[in-house]
């Protein structure tokens, strides 16, 4: 996508371009997540090398881990971990059968190795980004509060990255109960399998899990909310979370938008989001320098952007 790609950059030829590359990244989307569980089941261990496969099979083992030990606290094991890697591969097999759990944990690898990236090659701290010091250190109590949760969910976040965990507790609700459903399912004891799931039910609590607090600190933002569309000022996670309220989309799609062959998403998102011209080329310098905005964007308005976002359909993504 670039400015030498239209020969007359018109609106109508602007839209064309974005609307072709847009179904391509569709495409891609779609095939990203049957891919991913084809890799993680195959008996070759060489397919594990790929960074992305060998972190989402370590979270999924986590996941099946924390499962695990709960179950053993309600049958009252003795030797936990021979109980735990007795069950922890058939268990996470079990997690690879869920797309929209893949999913999710594929866009946390794009996000956390963006983030990575960015303090690498920008100098952008990957947790304490200025727009949370700004906010950590607001009057409105509330918002510094949240602030505060958030950096201390931020720096975990990356932790979690390097050493390939996901806490049950930061899933997306639709995800604990899907998780929570197959591991169950999973399990050999049923009685003890229902007092893990009655367990970890109870302390599950959406809204203060790293995703819940960035959306609660972008939402109480309110009118001030279009200062977290900066990836520089607010740091990944945030910006991600801002870009996808602001533009109507899923976030773990605007997340995977930030991957490579997905530019139009993203400029489309960007321009939904009610983004200026000067500032979405701003965060493409960021994101990915190497790409030019095909001339002629800025005459795209941010209705005509939000309709083909909305012509898109992912399958599976």
């Amino acid at each position: 996508m670039t400015a030498a790609t239209l020969t007359q950059p018109t609106l109508e030829a602007v839209e064309t371009l974005l609307r072709e590359e847009l179904a391509e990244g569709d495409v891609m989307l779609s095939t990203a997540t049957p891919i991913l569980r084809h890799l993680l089941v195959n008996d070759d261990q060489a397919l594990f090398s790929d960074e992305v496969v060998a972190r989402t099979r370590g979270m999924l083992t986590d996941l099946a881990r924390q499962w695990l030990h709960a179950e053993a606290d309600a049958a009252r094991v003795a030797d936990r971990t021979a109980f735990i890697a007795e069950r922890e591969d058939r268990l996470a097999d079990a997690l690879a059968n869920e797309p929209a759990l893949l999913g999710h944990i594929h866009a946390l690898t794009i996000e956390a190795k963006l983030a990575l990236q960015l303090q690498s090659r920008n100098n952008i701290d990957p947790v304490l980004c200025p727009l949370l010091q700004e906010l950590v250190a607001s009057r409105d109590d509330v918002i510094a509060g949240i602030a505060m949760a958030v950096l201390a969910a931020e720096a975990r976040f990356i932790q979690h990255h390097r050493r390939m965990l996901l806490p049950l507790g930061d899933l997306p609700g639709d995800l604990f109960h899907a998780a929570l459903l197959a591991l169950h399912a999973g399990s050999e004891e049923e009685e003890a399998a229902a007092t893990a799931d009655r367990n970890l039910r109870a302390a599950f609590d959406e809204s203060h899990g790293r995703l819940g607090l960035i959306s609660r600190l972008v939402m109480r933002m309110g009118k001030t909310a279009p200062r977290a569309l900066s990836v520089d000022h607010a740091g990944v996670g945030v910006f991600a979370t801002a870009l996808a309220l602001a533009s109507g989309q899923e976030r773990d799609l605007t997340v995977l938008s930030f991957s490579e062959r997905q530019y139009a998403r993203l400029s489309l998102a960007m321009r939904a989001a009610g983004i200026k011209q000067q500032v979405v080329e701003e965060q493409f310098l960021y994101l990915h320098p190497e790409i030019a905005l095909p001339e002629g964007f800025d005459k795209l308005t941010a209705d005509r952007a939000s309709a083909l976002l909305a012509t898109s359909s992912p399958q599976g993504a």
